[in-house]
């Protein structure tokens, strides 16, 4: 039996790492034709690239910044020219902010911006070049939200905004796209250990012991166990699957 991706061709934005990296290897594990990866850190993408291509799956990396509008088309003109097709998109590209004490009345514009920014422009201007030239019918992208769309965050408002409105981003277009026969869909994470975790945890957003405590199955979540989700959906295994938000957070949000 061929793998369940033979043959087709991947985007993968914030690919240098945590979810996007294990999301990157795991569709060259089942079988990708091409996989374009980016991120806006070198080093780590060529780390990905290289555990990409134990499997037998090409690949290509390019250094972009996806709240960039002119980065990320370019990204993805060159990709289609490079394979001469897309077939699935995985927006997982995302920052965290804040110092564990910031309010909605003391956020510098700035912070406010570059969330957005990236959060949810950067998947705007994604989909809006994939869609372009996605396969139609058979096309499929992944955006990837936050348990933390569906419910406050306290001192990381701009983080929960920004995730709220890639939820609705992704509604949105899955309806828009549906009678093509292109599916889209949202993935909610919960508490993942990923750097972006990490990188919160020491600016005291997070603490993991409260957070592992807050799911059901009391511990953190690892970015293969997203990848596993979001490949699923990005198959055709997923093909009555759209416009549906998928929290995979050990039951944090229920």
């Amino acid at each position: 039996m061929a793998p369940i991706m033979h043959g087709k061709v991947f985007t993968v934005t914030g690919a240098a790492s945590g979810i996007g990296r294990a999301t990157a290897i795991l569709l060259a594990e089942q079988g990708a034709a091409g996989i374009a990866i980016c991120d806006v850190n070198e080093t780590g993408l060529k780390e990905t690239e290289e555990s990409c291509r134990k499997f037998d799956t090409k690949i290509t990396t390019h250094k972009v910044d996806v709240s960039n509008a002119d980065n990320v088309s370019r990204w993805i003109s060159d990709t289609v020219k490079e394979f001469g097709r897309l077939d699935g998109a995985a927006n997982v590209a995302g920052i965290a902010g804040g110092d564990g004490e910031t309010t909605v009345q003391t956020i510098e514009q700035r912070d406010w911006d570059r969330m957005i920014g990236v959060n949810l422009t950067g998947v705007m201007y994604c989909m809006r070049s994939q869609l372009g030239h996605i396969a139609k019918p058979g096309g499929s992208i992944v955006n990837v939200a936050s348990a933390a769309g569906i419910r406050g965050l306290p001192n990381s408002a701009a983080y929960s905004a920004s995730k709220h409105g890639v939820i609705g981003l992704t509604s949105s277009a899955s309806g828009e796209f549906g009678k093509k026969g292109v599916r889209i869909n949202s993935v909610l994470p919960g508490p993942i250990d990923t750097a972006i975790f990490r990188d919160g945890e020491k600016k005291g957003l997070f603490i993991e012991e409260v957070q592992a405590g807050a799911t059901q199955l009391g511990r953190m979540g690892q970015a293969k166990e997203i990848a596993n989700v979001i490949v699923f959906l990005l198959s055709d295994s997923a093909s009555y699957v759209t416009g549906a938000r998928w929290t995979v957070d050990g039951g944090y949000s229920a």
